[in-house]
């Protein structure tokens, strides 16, 4: 089994949720590349914020060239980086 964080795809991907949280929360670029698997993001950033969600979302679905349909989503892919990049990985790979 490969771990799929060292695909190519993968840090791709990585990389480009980093930057459009970088981007949209405001937290930089440092602050963006230390987050880790287990950093918490909605309720743990209070840059992180409900109207911060829609706003990933659709920056989401512009950067990553996806589409993210409503029942898709729920509070758990939001809950720690990990989850939201595996969730992101998921659907480039659909």
């Amino acid at each position: 089994m490969t771990d799929t964080a060292a695909t190519p795809a993968a840090s791709g991907v990585d990389a480009t949720l980093r930057a459009l949280l970088a981007d949209i929360l405001g937290l930089g670029e440092a602050r963006a590349a230390a987050l880790t698997e287990d950093s918490g993001l909605f309720g743990e950033l209070p840059e992180f914020d409900s109207m911060a969600v829609a706003t990933v979302l659709t920056e989401m679905e512009d950067r990553l060239g996806i589409i993210i349909d409503d029942d898709e989503i729920d509070g758990e892919i939001f809950e720690t980086y990990g989850n939201l990049l595996a969730f992101s990985l998921r659907k480039v790979t659909d």
